[in-house]
This record gives structure tokens, C-alpha cells and sequence, in this order.
């Protein structure tokens, strides 16, 4: 229980905090893991006794697993602490329908609300196969580590991440009547009738396998509110009248919301390295008067081409700003295994282009297309833009709107999406945009560029106060408090 010391605590992820591969001289190396999800926990590693249960992805990692026994090992954090890490290797046919036919892109598509419903999805014999041949197997997978952890270390708390392990809870559940079990889905939950695009069993399972948590977790009251509304209407939970639990099959699940936040004292941290100097004066020695800024995966939910048509639109409706103005948008290759993601990456390149044909020239590129992953210069141009750009059809929350602010140096204005998870908390302090609209975003660009200079301060300074009172060390403690409130709960 929180104030009682180091807790136990089991992280299971589909991604871990490290994975393993040979270098050129055949030497085994550690990565660090990257992305949101794992930065958001590192911290945990540091005050809690964790054991973080991760799917053995590449060839070193599988090695490392069975030279492990399929059991856990020790491994060292970053900053010198010890965790143990338990790598489950699942039968690769298994993981690829798993990962690229059900978990991406189908429930991927489905909770950002990707598909046009006249085309996609059809739900055919490849799919069904992929559920019951992939995604419940690998979930099966989880499982079953997790209640060989949970013999190991009995009375620890279980924390699952995403929509990767949907099916495990109720697993784990089954196995272990008595197991303390949270779960955080990190992307947008759906209205109910969206949910209907999948069939009734599959549907039922999912929401069944949420349940069987003692908390659920969302990043805004809008996605806790159609989580809870889903699970009355698809498999008969009674919602509580504070709109804050749920009743199911005997128990009752807490249902929360907490945003995910970053450690802004990381980020002025790595804005110092040599790498992201170097990219900084890069940047600087070919910076136009005005630049608007985008940092995405190249992923159909971020809104990419909608967002340069708009920018078009703007150069069209502006020929004052010809020559003075750039989007730069940094962009890194998402999910190329997926076909969807492969056309998608075509799309974009192809708006860029129409854009740069139409409007550039005498040395003008009004679009800066780059795709490839490099966080320095990601941070440095952090530093420099005027505009920031979150255009997203719809997302689970939007980092970048809360890491980008903290190290920007010229009080740059954020134009949000209405669906963005992070506008429940910043739209005050933004330009709101409706996704769709390229009118309204052309507008909104316009509007951000000219923004009075005192206004364009206030704003900036408000999203840096909110982001450093609600830090990632805010979100990880309000976790472990759930954790500790969804078993008081499910004990009345």
C-alpha cells in the first residue's frame, strides 16, 4: 500500500524497457527502450521492487529469453537500479497476427475512429484467425507469465499497459481470484455503436477483459465516459452514479482518468547535448522568418495530409507570407509491416509535394519534409518554432503538445485538435481546431502567426506551469493510489 515502502509491482507491455541485439563485432548490446509508455514507467523501476513482463520481439531478444528459461533475469536500469525483467517469447506466426493484423491496425483503426465504414473493415476469415490464432494466443502468453509472477511474488499488484493485452486481465483473473489488477489504455475508447464493427464475441471479450481489472485508466473524462457507456450497452455493466465505477459480474472496477504528462526537468536536460547543439545551429543557419512545426508518426491518425492541404490553403489565402514562412515537419516511418501505414507514408509525401510544386520557388521550399527518426533535432527545433501543430483525428493524449513548450524560445502557439486527448487540459491555452476543417486550420495558422506578443507569453507560460505541476511523477503516483483504491473497492 502507498506510504508502506518499496511495493511489488508486475509492468506487463507488449514493448519492454530493453531489448537485445548483436553488434558489428557479433557483441550482445542492450537498448534502452523508447516511446512514451516506457519513459512514463522508468521512473517506477527506481522506487518500487518491478518486475516488467515484455514480449521478446527480435531474434537477440528471443535468445536472451531462452537462455533466461522463459523465466525472469535482472537488468539495470539507466540510472543504476535493478529490476527484473521476464521477456516472453511467443511463436513469431502468433505475433505477427497479433500485432499486425488485430492490435495494428484493426483495434488501432477502430479506437481512432480510421475507418470509412462503406470500405473497411471487412471482417473475414484472415481476421477471425488473427483473433483467435494470434491475439488471444499471445495474450494467453501474458497470462500465463503473469501468474507465474504473481506465485513468485504473492500479494504484488499487476499493472497492464494498452490495447495490446485486452484478453489477459480476465485470464489472469480466472487463475488468481484474489490478484490486484490495474489497467491503462493509453489510446482513445470509442463510442459504443463504433464497436459494433466488430463482432459480437469479439467485442464482449474485450470489454470482458477489461472488467475483470480492479481499475481501468484512461487519459481523459471523455474516453473514461465512453468506456463506461460501451460497457453498459455491449456486455450489461451497471455504471455508477458518479460515473466513476462499474459493476460486473460481482465485482466493481474503478474506472479513472489521468492525463500522462512528462519530466520537463529531463527535457532541459537533453536539450543540452552535443547533438541537439549541433542540430540547433543546423536549424538555426536555414530558419525562415516564420516556422510552423509538426512532430508525428507517420501514422493515418496524426492527420498529416489534411494538415499540409491546410497549410496550403493558408499559402493561398496569404501571398504576403510567400517566401516567409515553412512548415517543418519532422516525421518518424511508423509500422511499415502494415500496408495501411505503407500508403499512408505515400500520402503524405505525396501532399507535401503538391504543396512545394504549387507555391515554392527562388529558393523556397514552403514544406520541409523529413522522415526519419532523430530526436535532437526534434529537440532543437522544439526550441524555434512559432506555430505547433497537433492536428491528430483523434489521439489517446499528444505529448508533443506538453514537451514542445517547455524548451520553445520564441513563446510559439499551439493550434490543438478538439480530439487530441491533451485539449481537456491545454485548450485554454491554445488555438482549438476542428481535424477536418482545412478552412478552420488555415484560419488557425493565420491566427496563431499574428497573435499579439503578450497573449502569445500567457499562453506559452500557462501550458509550462501546468505541465510542471502535473508531471510524469504526478501520473505515476496517482496510478499506484488507483491501484490501491480499485482493491479497497473491489472489497466492499
Amino acid at each position: 500500500m502507498a506510504g508502506r515502502g518499496r511495493r511489488k509491482l508486475i509492468v506487463v507491455s507488449n514493448r519492454g524497457p530493453a531489448s537485445y541485439e548483436r553488434d558489428e563485432a557479433g557483441e550482445r548490446v542492450t537498448r534502452r527502450g523508447s516511446g512514451g509508455l516506457i519513459t512514463a514507467l522508468r521512473s517506477l523501476v527506481s522506487h518500487e521492487d518491478v518486475t516488467w513482463i515484455a514480449s521478446a520481439i527480435g531474434d537477440e531478444d528471443r535468445a536472451v529469453a531462452a537462455e533466461a528459461g522463459d523465466e525472469g533475469f535482472e537488468e539495470r536500469a539507466e540510472d543504476g537500479s535493478l529490476y527484473r525483467l521476464r521477456l516472453v517469447a511467443h511463436d513469431p506466426r502468433s505475433y505477427d497476427r497479433f500485432y499486425n493484423t488485430v492490435a495494428n491496425p484493426t483495434l488501432w483503426f477502430l479506437q481512432h475512429y480510421l475507418w470509412a465504414l462503406g470500405d473497411a473493415p471487412d471482417v473475414d476469415e484472415l481476421l477471425i484467425e488473427a483473433w483467435e490464432g494470434g491475439y488471444a494466443v499471445i495474450n494467453r502468453g501474458f497470462a500465463d507469465a503473469v501468474v507465474s509472477e504473481l506465485d513468485r511474488m504473492p500479494g504484488a499488484a499487476v499493472f497492464f499497459h494498452d490495447y495490446h493485452l485486452y484478453l489477459a486481465p480476465r485470464l489472469v483473473r480466472d487463475a488468481r481470484p484474489d490478484a490486484r489488477l490495474g489497467h491503462f489504455v493509453h489510446i482513445p475508447w470509442p463510442q459504443p455503436d463504433y464497436w459494433r464493427t466488430l463482432p459480437d464475441a469479439m467485442r464482449r471479450a474485450i470489454h470482458d477483459g477489461l472488467l475483470a481489472n480492479d481499475v481501468v485508466g484512461f487519459h481523459t473524462r471523455r474516453w473514461r465516459g465512453n468506456f463506461l457507456d460501451s460497457a453498459a450497452e455491449l456486455v450489461g455493466a451497471t455504471v455508477g452514479a458518479a460515473r466513476d465505477s462499474a459493476e460486473y459480474a460481482g465485482r466493481r472496477v474503478l474506472v479513472t482518468s489521468h492525463p500522462i504528462s512528462v519530466d520537463p526537468g529531463e527535457f532541459e536536460e537533453l536539450a543540452q547535448d552535443d547533438a541537439v547543439v549541433a542540430a540547433e545551429r543546423e536549424l538555426a543557419a536555414r530558419r525562415p522568418e516564420r516556422l510552423v512545426l509538426r512532430v508525428d508518426r507517420t501514422d493515418p491518425s496524426k492527420n498529416i495530409v489534411r494538415g499540409f492541404r491546410a497549410f496550403g490553403l493558408f499559402l493561398e489565402q496569404h501571398p504576403e507570407m510567400h517566401g516567409r514562412v515553412v512548415m517543418l515537419a519532422l516525421l518518424d516511418p511508423s509500422r511499415q509491416d502494415i500496408a495501411e501505414y505503407v500508403q499512408y507514408l505515400e500520402a503524405i509525401r505525396a501532399a507535401a509535394a503538391q504543396v512545394n510544386e504549387r507555391f515554392g520557388g527562388n529558393g523556397w521550399l514552403p514544406v520541409d519534409l523529413r522522415i526519419r527518426d532523430d530526436f535532437p533535432q526534434t529537440l532543437a527545433a522544439y526550441r524555434h518554432y512559432d506555430v505547433l501543430l497537433v492536428n491528430a483525428v483523434y489521439d489517446g493524449l499528444n505529448l508533443i503538445a506538453k514537451e514542445a513548450p517547455i524548451l520553445n524560445e520564441r513563446d510559439g502557439v499551439l493550434v490543438l485538435s478538439e480530439n487530441a486527448g491533451v485539449h481537456e487540459e491545454l485548450s485554454r491555452w491554445a488555438i482549438t481546431v476542428n481535424p477536418f476543417d482545412l478552412v478552420g486550420q488555415a484560419r488557425a495558422i493565420h491566427e496563431a502567426l499574428e497573435l499579439p506578443a503578450a497573449e502569445r507569453r500567457e499562453w506559452i507560460e500557462g501550458i509550462r506551469a501546468h505541465v510542471r505541476r502535473h508531471d510524469i511523477g504526478v501520473w505515476i503516483a496517482d496510478q499506484l493510489a488507483d491501484l490501491d483504491a480499485g482493491e479497497a473497492a473491489a472489497e466492499r
